[in-house]
């Protein structure tokens, strides 16, 4: 089975000062001009794939997942996934493809599996890697995030981290868009006690 092109040479942003429930920021390529450029040649349009929508999977992964080794993990294999599932895909299926809730569905339950079979471990635990005043920040939150229901914390994540619509969660969590953004909803307000809390102590 051929490997896909060299994509995993793109590095997942792990360092700089980035806003910490915030989107990655930069516009990427709409759907449509991906899925063109797969038709055309999936390696090279493989590449516009994962540079438009691999970080903020890894992203969202990592908040998910409390781990970059994890996130790094999940986001690999995920995209690994959808390069295979891609080389037996028609022109008239690829067409079809609504790319990020595909690839979400697909790491969402890579997280939930990745979740499950692990050992317990400290926020943002790394095998190599040294501590920064980013971690801090980014444990503050892991803490804050992991005293919200799973459905709240995706939910959250998907919206704020990974910077996706409501219609699109819904179809990656398989719930109702109003339970969607009720879950998000309850979740903001509940990071917001904490964080009001935390400003009292």
């Amino acid at each position: 089975m051929p490997r896909p092109p060299d994509i995993f040479d793109i590095v997942c942003n792990r360092s700089g000062r980035r806003g910490v429930l915030m989107g990655m920021g930069s516009q990427p390529p709409s759907d449509e001009a991906i899925k063109r450029a797969i038709r055309r040649d999936l390696d090279l349009g493989f590449t516009e794939l994962v540079r438009a929508l691999q970080p903020g999977i890894y992203a969202g992964s990592l908040r998910l997942l409390r781990n970059r080794d994890d996130a790094a993990d999940v986001a690999q294999e995920a995209f690994l996934r959808a390069y295979r599932a891609l080389e037996s895909y028609d022109d008239e299926r690829i067409d079809a493809l609504r790319l990020r809730p595909w690839l979400w569905t697909i790491a969402i339950n890579l997280c939930r599996s990745t979740a499950k079979g692990r050992k317990p471990q400290t926020p943002l635990e790394d095998r190599h890697h040294v501590g920064t005043e980013d971690d801090h920040d980014y444990g503050d939150w892991n803490r804050r995030l992991e005293a919200l229901t799973a459905p709240q914390r995706t939910a959250v994540v998907l919206r704020h981290v990974a910077d996706l619509p409501i219609a699109e969660i819904a179809d990656i969590t398989g719930r109702a868009e109003g339970t969607v953004k009720a879950d998000i909803s309850r979740g903001l307000a509940r990071l917001r006690r904490t964080l009001e809390a935390e400003a009292l102590t």
